[in-house]
């Protein structure tokens, strides 16, 4: 079958689980990057009931880099075409945890994983052109206070929880500023790069928060944070029409409305040394 094909990662749960629905509603092959293999599943005899395309999964941690290439060369061994990317799994880690590269778990789940799939797959995107790529940011990254890209990268000491949600944001701001770069080092005739704050989602509590599961379930019942809204601007930015030509923008869940990224990553420079730091790190870490 000659259908767009629509990797997404995080796809087993939450605002990725929806997405994923909505999309091969749509008519998408969908491909899943999970960590679950259980979880990863229950998606696929979910999907059975809303496509008859086939659903596939790679299964990858994407906080070890070495997983994330890996898969991300699976991936393009595999698949005729890559329509669309969503990089959507994340983390907001309450405590440091260092991988066993060495990188501290947020940051590499939130920003070093996405961007090094990124890399894998964008001669597969160019190839599909015109393709997507959709990263899932928020409005933490207003939290973030600094970015120092040589330093935060590399940064793995302990922190508190209070101290998380700057070091979240930061993460956050990474993922947008990271996106607006790599908009401007691809032909948005080719493939567009976009990101969005996806909202409150309930789906989105920390796993690490002590009580999240029953704090979840009290905002399901209350109808708070439906992850059906975030996942609507992750669909509309990988499929509306209107927005086909459109790259380097960060949208907000309300309407698609456009969003400045925040002070102090919204200067060009700073989003070039993001990107520079980005690649002399990637680079040290595959010389071994």
């Amino acid at each position: 079958m000659d259908r767009p094909v629509a990797v997404i990662t995080g796809a087993t749960s939450g605002l990725g689980r929806v997405a994923a629905f909505e999309l091969a509603r749509r008519g998408y092959r969908i491909a899943a990057v999970a960590r679950s293999r259980g979880r990863a599943e229950a998606l696929v005899d979910g999907l059975a009931g809303v496509t008859d395309a086939p659903v596939d999964v790679f299964h990858a941690d994407l906080g070890l880099l070495s997983r994330a290439r890996r898969v991300g060369d699976e991936i393009a061994a595999r698949l005729p075409r890559v329509d669309v990317l969503v990089n959507n799994a994340g983390l907001h880690a309450f405590s440091q945890r260092i991988t066993a590269e060495g990188f501290a778990e947020m940051t590499a789940v939130n920003h070093l994983g996405p961007f090094v799939l990124t890399q894998a797959l964008t001669d597969t995107l160019l190839a599909s052109a015109p393709a997507r790529i959709v990263n899932v940011a928020s409005e933490a990254s207003r939290q973030a206070g600094t970015i120092a890209p040589a330093e935060d990268l590399r940064r793995t000491d302990p922190y508190s929880r209070r101290e998380s949600m700057a070091l979240y944001g930061r993460t956050k701001l990474m993922t947008i500023m990271w996106s607006q770069e790599l908009a401007r080092r691809l032909n948005p005739e080719k493939v567009t790069v976009n990101c969005c704050d996806p909202g409150f989602n309930a789906t989105g509590l920390g796993r690490d928060l002590p009580g999240s599961a029953v704090l979840r379930r009290v905002l399901n019942a209350l109808g708070i944070g439906d992850p059906r809204k975030g996942a609507g601007i992750i669909v509309r930015l990988a499929t509306d029409p209107a927005l086909a030509r459109t790259s380097g923008g960060y949208f907000s869940v309300r309407d698609a409305r456009p969003l400045e990224c925040p002070e102090p990553g919204r200067d060009a420079r700073a989003q070039r040394n993001l990107w520079d730091e980005t690649m002399a790190l990637l680079t040290a870490h595959a010389a071994g």
